[in-house]
């Protein structure tokens, strides 16, 4: 067994690990919650209370971890209204994110009908997507999407579908925080794993819900197998976001050495490049 560390101010697991993410809020037993969170989100488009839900879960994501598959691991839960819930969770920003969110919403509301069955009794289908990057780029910390009337705003087709972003960025960047009134703020803050240890504390002390969200996830990785799987899907994060920086910057450095070439074709001197593109002076001689 590894030793884990919980309580170390310096560190925290990131409950936006979608594995760790998954084991705390979709397996039967974590309905509390994810009831807590249900509420927290989708109060925001005037859903009543949640007071039940039912959890569905799918075993071939952890035999397709174990197994090394790449997969998407989301949560499915229906309320008791028989809306169902997609909750995603995606720290990489592959720019698909909206299509991608459809894609699975469709997949959800498609598998509401049965054969012989009315489309009427088709069942609403609500998508969470929680983002580590800035989507969408002119909304807020909190999107809510529905299919709407393009002059009249109030005017809904139908509430078959219901497509929320929960934008950690804009999150993060507002530093407004109503710990009190915002149920979501306490949940984002219990998400983020760069929240300062002593705010952690009070929202736990605050909120039953996210409580047992804790102390579910400290459940879980003392779990040998659990763990690794963790460490795996976060150092896959980590790799991918090493090689896009060291993408980025090889491709700065290509501009700059572009710009200085087109300078010195002009006439310019060594110092000038030198003060426009930042590269030294031995750089600037070898071109």
């Amino acid at each position: 067994m590894k030793n884990l560390i919980f309580c170390e101010p310096s560190y925290r697991f990131n409950p936006l690990n979608d594995f760790l993410f998954l084991k705390v809020m979709g397996e039967k037993g974590d309905e509390k919650q994810l009831l807590g969170f249900l509420n927290a989100v989708l109060g925001r488009s005037g859903k009543k209370l949640i007071k039940t839900v039912d959890i569905l879960e799918n075993k071939t994501f952890t035999a397709d971890i174990k197994s090394g598959k790449s997969c998407a691991l989301d949560v499915k839960a229906v309320l008791e209204d028989e809306t169902k819930v997609n909750i995603e969770v995606q720290v990489r920003n592959d720019r698909n994110i909206e299509r991608r969110s459809l894609f699975y919403w469709s997949r959800l509301y498609i598998k509401g009908l049965r054969q012989g069955q009315d489309y009427r009794e088709l069942p609403d289908v609500a998508a969470i997507n929680i983002v580590d990057f800035d989507f969408p780029p002119g909304g807020g910390a909190h999107t809510c999407f529905h299919l709407r009337e393009d002059a009249d705003r109030s005017l809904i087709l139908s509430s078959a579908l219901e497509i929320h972003f929960i934008n950690m960025v804009k999150w993060r960047r507002s530093g407004s925080r109503d710990l009190r009134n915002n149920p979501l703020d306490r949940w984002l803050v219990w998400l983020d794993a760069k929240s300062p240890p002593e705010l952690v504390q009070e929202v736990l002390r605050m909120d039953s819900a996210i409580m047992a969200a804790n102390e579910r996830q400290e459940f879980v990785l003392q779990d040998e197998e659990a763990l690794d799987i963790y460490e795996r899907r976060q150092k896959a994060e980590w790799d991918y976001a090493s090689g896009m920086n060291g993408a980025r910057r090889e491709g700065e450095e290509k501009a700059k050495l572009q710009i200085a070439r087109n300078l010195l074709a002009k006439g310019s001197t060594p110092e000038f490049v030198r003060d426009i593109t930042g590269l030294s002076l031995d750089e600037i001689e070898k071109l």
